[in-house]
């Protein structure tokens, strides 16, 4: 994947907990079709929307915060807001659906 920037099980709480505003993190690995596939489609976005903060987990390298986030497929998307996950997108999610969870948050 390229632009967005990875965070890891040791700066998630940083990067995302501690965050000032809404975040969407992608749970996703190299290995995963889908997954490069949602990528494009994410990096898209975040070009245009300056109000939420863009972030990758690669889940083969930080297991740790995809077990506690209950991370049984990817891709899966996570959108936290003070700290808090606030929605939760399961599978390769199109650009519009995207970006209308976005707009609920």
């Amino acid at each position: 994947m390229g632009s967005l920037a990875d965070v890891s099980d040791a700066t998630f709480e940083n990067d995302v907990l501690k965050s000032t505003i809404p975040v969407l993190i992608d749970f996703w690995a190299p290995w995963c079709g889908p997954c490069r596939m949602q990528g494009p489609i994410i990096e898209k976005i975040a070009q245009t929307k300056t109000d939420v903060k863009f972030v990758k987990l690669n889940t083969d390298e930080s297991p740790n915060t995809a077990i506690k986030y209950g991370i049984t497929g990817i891709p899966t998307l996570i959108i936290f807001k003070n700290g808090e996950p606030v929605k939760k997108l399961i599978g390769l999610q199109s650009e519009a659906q995207i970006l209308k969870e976005l707009s609920t948050i």
